[in-house]
């Protein structure tokens, strides 16, 4: 038995996806309208997670341009057969014709890429998912057709083509009726279980679980749905727990990996985004039992496939080396022509459009901890109408901005502030000439504070934030992503040559 720390993946990692290939594991999670899509994780021991790639890395694959926020990829999942990786997701973007781009499947032979061009599934709903069994090939999501009554559908697909070789068939309306979505179908036993989420992806969330002899059914629901679900702690640091996937490790030990969120100091908001948790489940009566009592806490223990190393969510960054980790994500599909490196730094060239809009010239990281410190290194040689630095962005509406603005009287230290429609700037203060400016944005459960250095002198502060202000509850359209902390730049030129982001998890 090893003890871990929950969540494994920390930081805006919803809708997690597990498959195992001998010894190793690999995970997916939503990637919504950031680019590159759906991220890919390996692991030995179901803890330690190393990001090795991504799923969606080209605009033909990840159509985003214009995608609201809180939009594009939902909940993908991840199979393996025969020597070859599937992924299957929803886009729910918008076309030219104004209809979602829907349901498709993409694979590779090689888990770290490139993966295949989308082949799209004549069937609706979100949260697909795949089942090979039987030199079959099952395609699940929670609804069919637009005229159809709201369930959960299959259908036999081959998974090469996207072609649908039989009708969709209605085979569950869940446990509850509300909200029922992210179907996965597992044989076990010569049993089809049929793994749910349901109760909407927040406060109600939970996983519940239904089985049959037969994929179509009838399926008949476990006595002790739910099987994941924090719902009863009241203000537990974890919950909405629930959107589970299952794997069986190589000694037999059963796991579900699912989404939560963390609340800081048990107020009932959070900011980190649905994070990836780790769950042990045992067998009783032909029924999984997951958790502790059904439920998730910070601290677990299981027979780990192999001994848990101290994780480190640590980002260093020295852009004189040319190349970038896998860590950074853009907003929508990105203008690569804007970031090139060149002299030592990663220069920005910024357009007209900043963080309040739909296209910035933006890249960002995830933010894992309540408690963390990001510094940049920013080169003051910038033109007039010039604005850079680094942001605390969960999107257009929401987001921190510690920046350099160069204007006609000298170059300043600013912080802008957006929340819901109101924008305005808290600070300014003219710099004395530097060569080089370090900005620094630190974070605990209350407050965003931000501080600037100039010619390796004392931190100079630039004020603070709440951080409520960026937390998904209080966002005007509701908000299925996390922050990140990012470096943009708007109106010119911006060149980085260091960034960090340091997270204390605890």
């Amino acid at each position: 038995m090893y003890e871990y720390s929950n969540p494994v993946i920390p930081g805006f990692n919803p809708d997690p996806s597990i498959c195992r290939v001998g010894e190793d594991f690999y995970l997916v999670t939503s990637s919504f309208e950031f680019f590159p899509g759906v991220p890919v994780y390996h692991s030995r021991n179901l803890v330690n997670w190393e990001l090795i790639g991504y799923c969606l890395t080209r605009k033909e694959q990840l159509p985003l341009d214009g995608c609201q926020s809180s939009r594009g990829i939902y909940a993908p999942a991840i199979r393996y057969h025969d020597g070859i990786f599937y992924m299957t997701t929803t886009n729910t973007h918008l076309n030219a014709d104004g209809k979602r781009y829907g349901n498709f499947i993409v694979h590779t032979k090689d888990i770290k890429g490139p993966w295949s061009d989308p082949v799209w599934v004549d069937q609706g709903g979100i949260d697909p998912s795949l089942l090979f069994t039987d030199e079959k090939v099952f395609f699940c999501s929670n609804a069919g057709m637009p005229d159809d009554e709201k369930g959960i559908y299959v259908c036999e697909v081959n998974p090469l083509t996207g072609e649908k070789l039989t009708p969709s068939r209605l085979i569950s309306k869940g446990c509850t009726g509300k909200c029922t979505e992210a179907p996965h179908i597992f044989k076990i036993n010569n049993m089809f279980y049929l793994m749910l989420a349901e109760g909407g992806t927040s406060y109600g969330h939970m996983a519940v679980v239904q089985r049959s002899r037969g994929i179509y059914g009838p399926y008949e629901s476990c006595p002790n749905n739910p099987i994941l679900s924090n719902v009863k702690l009241h203000r537990f640091p974890i919950q909405a727990i629930g959107h589970a996937d299952l794997i069986e490790d190589s000694n037999g030990n059963w796991w579900a990996l699912c989404l939560g969120i963390r609340l800081p100091a048990t107020q009932l908001r959070h900011l980190l985004g649905r994070e990836t948790f780790l769950v042990p489940v045992r067998w009783e009566n032909d029924w999984p039992v997951a958790g502790e009592d059904g439920t998730v806490s910070l601290k677990m223990s299981g027979p780990l496939p192999a001994q848990v190393k101290t994780p480190c969510f640590d980002i260093k960054e020295n852009f004189s080396k040319n190349q970038l980790s896998l860590n950074w994500n853009y907003i929508r599909n990105p203008d690569m022509s804007c970031y090139r490196f060149k002299d030592g730094c990663l220069n920005f060239y910024g357009s007209a459009q900043g963080l309040s809009d739909k296209s910035p010239v933006f890249m960002g990281v995830r933010q894992q901890s309540f408690f963390m410190e990001s510094t940049a290194k920013i080169k003051t040689g910038m033109q007039k109408g010039t604005r850079a630095g680094i942001t605390a962005f969960l999107n257009e509406d929401y987001h921190y901005d510690l920046a350099l603005e160069k204007r006609g009287d000298g170059l300043y230290v600013t912080v802008n502030r957006r929340v819901h429609d109101f924008e305005a700037l808290s600070f300014q203060a003219l710099l004395p000439a530097c060569e080089e400016v370090e900005l620094r944005i630190t974070a605990d459960e209350y407050f965003y504070y931000f501080g600037y250095n100039c010619k390796d002198t004392d931190w100079q502060s630039a004020g603070k934030a709440m951080t409520a202000g960026l937390c998904a509850e209080g966002t005007h359209s509701g908000c299925f992503t996390g922050v990140f902390i990012g470096l943009y730049s708007c109106g010119g030129k911006a060149s980085f040559s260091e960034f960090s982001l340091i997270n204390q998890i605890i």
